[in-house]
């Protein structure tokens, strides 16, 4: 049976962005978990979480999936607070032992030093930004694929040692368009695809 940790990283700020489409997807990865009965646990980036609690559901998890709004083209503030608390709190116990390198063997390459191996990640993020402006060299983007564009979070994972499950997103959430029927099937579908 699979644990699955869901970590919900939105940032409240009023009238702009609430959070009520972050918890529409949480509750929807959590209403997908629990009819394949997969043991599931929550976390909520802006709460009085508790550090080692939190390093125990990362021990605990199979798969974590990483849901959050893009904010300045990053992680919003208080989530990037999270990854450094957590992250860093779990040197030698749980996430990283070191940066991998060593003296005595030099094919000990920088960031092979993660503890998390065998566990998985993915991150589902929500967009104001078209789609199109990803892998369009004409594009805001630059050419940058969606991956490319969220490279830190991507390679905060893999230092230490966790593989990707492929990205979700949703985009154009400002428009005033979004069918959460359809993107909640869409993003069903997904969660089967690679977490099923």
């Amino acid at each position: 049976m699979k644990n699955i940790l869901i970590i919900n990283g939105h940032q409240y700020y009023p009238n702009i962005a609430e959070g009520k489409l972050t918890q529409f997807y949480i509750d929807s990865a959590n209403e997908f978990c629990n009819q394949h009965g997969f043991n599931v646990k929550n976390s909520k980036v802006e709460s009085s979480y508790d550090i080692q609690e939190e390093l125990e559901k990362f021990a605990w998890a199979d798969i974590i999936l990483f849901q959050y709004p893009i904010y300045w083209m990053g992680v919003p503030w208080i989530t990037k607070k999270y990854i450094d608390e957590i992250f860093s709190a779990g040197k030698d116990t749980v996430t990283y032992t070191s940066d991998g390198r060593s003296i005595s063997d030099a094919s000990k390459k920088y960031g092979s030093g993660g503890l998390m191996q065998g566990k998985y990640y993915m991150l589902s993020l929500t967009y104001n930004c078209p789609i199109s402006e990803f892998d369009n060299k004409d594009g805001f983007f630059d050419g940058l694929s969606l991956d490319e564009a969220n490279v830190a979070t991507h390679k905060t994972f893999q230092f230490c040692g966790a593989k990707p499950l492929e990205t979700y997103s949703v985009h154009d959430v400002f428009k005033g368009d979004l069918n959460l029927e359809y993107e909640k099937v869409r993003f069903l579908s997904h969660l089967e695809k690679y977490l099923g």
